[in-house]
C-alpha cells in the first residue's frame, strides 16, 4: 500500500514539478515508503522533526538569506478611516470646543471665543505644515526634530508616511495638525473674555513653537519621553497636561477679569455649551480610535473605551454634584463628558473596558473637585476650568494609565507586553507628568511675557466691561 501511494505521488510530482524538485520529492518519496509505520503514540507532526527533503534543502543551502519583510503597502481602508478621524477632529475644535467655549462665556463676549478658537485653528495648521511637522516628527533629536521636512520638503501624493506605513503621509500631517490646532485652541478658555486678540495670537505662535512642538516630539516624535516608554495613547501629556498648565499660567498672568469674586459669571448659553459638549463628545472618536493609525482592533479598543469612560465620568460628576449641591446640572453633565473625555485619552489603546469605566468614575469626582477646590486654592481666574478639566483629568489619565494598562487589569500591557511592570510604569508616566508640566509652564511664561512687552495682554478696563465682542470686533453674536 505504502509503495502504490508513493508511486502516485510521484506520478503527480513528474507532471506539476521541475527537475530539481522533482529529484527532491522523490527523495522524500523514497525516504517515506521505507520508513516504518508510526506507532499510535507517535510525535505529532507538529513536532516531529524535519521532513528529508527539507533537511537536504537546508543542507544544500546553509547560508540562504532570510524572506525579506514585506515592503510597506497603502491600505485603502487605513486612509479611509485616517480620513474620517482628521475630520472628526477638526469637527471637535470647529465648531466643538468653539460652542462649548462660547456658551460657557457672557453674551459679550461670545464672538470674541469664537473668533479666537477659528483663527487659532486656521494658523496653527498652516504653521504645523511650514515647520511643525518637520521639528515633530522629522528627525530623531531628544527634545526636537530636523528640519529636512520644511515646508513639506520631499513629500508627494504617493509617499507613505514612515510613522503608519499604510496611509499616505499627507494624511498623517493632516491629521497631526488638527491635534496641534486644538492644543493651542484648549488655551483660550482660561484667559477668555480678557486678553488682546493680537496677544492672543502672539501668544499661540510663540507657545506652539515652544512648548507643542517639543512635547508632541519627546512623546510620539521619538524623543526622550517615547524612549524612556513613556504611554500616551492620544494625547493626555501632549495636549492636555501641556494645555492645561498653559492656561493655569495665563490665567495668572493675564490676571483676574473685572468684578471676578464680586459678579456672577454665570454661563450665557448653556444650549450651546451642551451641543458643544455632544460635538467634542462625537469627535473625539477620531482623536482616541484615529490615534491607533490603522482601521484595527486597537482603533475599536480605543473607541469603545472613549464610549465608557466618557459615560462613567459624566455620572460620577452628576452624582458627585448633586450630594454637594443637591442638584445635578446641564453644566455638570456636559463638564463631566469632558473630563472622561481627557481622562482616558492617554489610555484609550492601553486598558481594557472595565478599566476605561473605573477611569472615567475617578475623573468624574476628580475633575469636580479639581473646578471647586482646587481652584479657590490656586486663586486664579481660570475663566473655563481649562486647569481643572484638562490639566487634572490629563495627569489622572496620565498616571492611571500605568496602573490599568496592566493585563491583570484587563489592559494590553503597554508597548512592551512581555515586560510590563506597574510600579515601574507608573513611575514613567509621573516623570513625564512632571516633565510637561515644567516645560510647559516655563513654555508659557516666556510666551505670555513676550506678548506682553509686544502688544500688551490685556484690554483696556472699559473695553472689558463693554464686551470684546463690540470693541475688539466690531460686531455683537446677537440683535439686540
Amino acid at each position: 500500500m505504502k509503495k502504490l501511494l508513493a508511486s502516485l505521488l510521484l506520478g503527480l510530482g513528474a507532471l506539476t514539478l521541475g527537475p530539481l524538485a522533482l529529484a527532491q520529492a522523490t527523495a522524500a518519496t523514497e525516504a517515506v515508503s521505507s520508513a516504518p509505520v508510526a506507532a499510535p503514540d507517535a510525535t505529532p507532526a507538529a513536532t516531529a522533526p524535519a521532513a528529508p527533503a527539507a533537511a537536504m534543502a537546508t543542507e544544500a543551502a546553509p547560508t540562504a538569506a532570510p524572506a525579506a519583510a514585506p515592503a510597506p503597502k497603502l491600505d485603502s481602508g487605513d486612509t479611509a478611516w485616517m480620513l474620517t478621524s482628521t475630520l472628526l477632529v477638526i469637527l471637535m475644535v470647529i465648531p466643538g470646543l468653539a460652542l462649548f467655549y462660547g456658551g460657557l462665556g457672557r453674551s459679550k463676549n461670545m464672538l470674541s471665543v469664537l473668533v479666537q478658537v477659528f483663527v487659532i485653528f486656521a494658523l496653527i495648521t498652516v504653521l504645523w505644515a511650514i515647520y511643525g511637522y518637520s521639528l515633530a516628527f522629522g528627525g530623531d533629536g531628544r527634545f526636537f526634530g530636523g528640519f529636512d521636512k520644511l515646508f513639506l520638503k520631499g513629500i508627494a501624493p504617493d509617499t507613505l508616511s514612515g510613522m503608519l506605513p499604510t496611509i499616505p503621509e499627507y494624511v498623517f500631517v493632516a491629521f497631526q495638525s488638527t491635534f496641534a490646532a486644538i492644543t493651542v485652541a484648549l488655551i483660550v478658555g482660561s484667559f477668555a473674555e480678557r486678553m488682546k486678540f493680537t496677544a492672543v495670537l502672539v501668544f499661540a505662535v510663540l507657545w506652539f513653537t515652544l512648548s507643542y512642538i517639543p512635547i508632541a516630539h519627546m512623546v510620539w516624535g521619538g524623543g526622550l519621553l517615547g524612549k524612556d516608554g513613556a504611554l500616551d495613547f492620544a494625547g493626555g501629556t501632549v495636549v492636555h497636561i501641556n494645555a492645561g498648565m498653559a492656561g493655569l499660567v495665563g490665567a495668572y498672568m493675564v490676571g483676574k477679569r473685572v468684578g471676578f469674586g464680586k459678579e456672577a459669571f454665570t454661563p450665557h448659553s448653556l444650549t450651546l455649551t451642551m451641543v458643544g459638549a455632544s460635538l467634542l463628545w462625537v469627535g473625539w472618536f477620531g482623536f482616541n480610535a484615529g490615534s491607533a493609525g490603522a482601521a484595527n482592533g486597537s482603533a475599536g479598543l480605543a473607541f469603545i473605551n472613549t464610549t465608557l469612560a466618557t459615560g462613567a465620568a459624566t455620572l460620577s460628576w452628576l452624582a458627585g454634584e448633586a450630594l454637594h449641591k443637591g442638584k445635578a446640572s446641564m453644566l455638570g453633565a456636559a463638564s463631566g463628558a469632558v473630563a472622561g473625555l481627557v481622562a482616558v485619552t492617554p489610555a484609550a489603546g492601553f486598558v481594557g473596558p472595565m478599566g476605561s469605566i473605573v477611569l472615567g468614575l475617578l475623573a468624574g469626582l476628580v475633575c469636580l473637585w479639581g473646578v471647586g477646590g482646587l481652584k479657590k486654592m490656586l486663586g486664579a481666574d481660570d475663566a473655563f476650568d481649562v486647569f481643572g478639566v484638562h490639566g487634572v483629568g490629563g495627569i489622572l489619565g496620565a498616571i492611571l494609565t500605568g496602573v490599568f494598562a496592566s493585563q491583570s487589569l484587563g489592559g494590553t500591557g503597554g508597548l512592551t507586553p512581555d515586560t510590563f511592570a506597574m510600579g515601574a510604569q507608573v513611575w514613567i508616566q509621573c516623570k513625564s507628568v512632571l516633565m510637561t508640566l515644567v516645560w510647559s509652564g516655563v513654555a508659557a511664561f516666556i510666551s505670555y511675557k513676550i506678548a506682553d512687552l509686544l502688544v500688551g495682554l490685556r484690554v483696556p478696563e472699559e473695553a472689558e466691561r463693554e464686551g470684546l465682542d463690540i470693541t475688539s470686533h466690531g460686531e455683537t453674536a446677537y440683535s439686540r
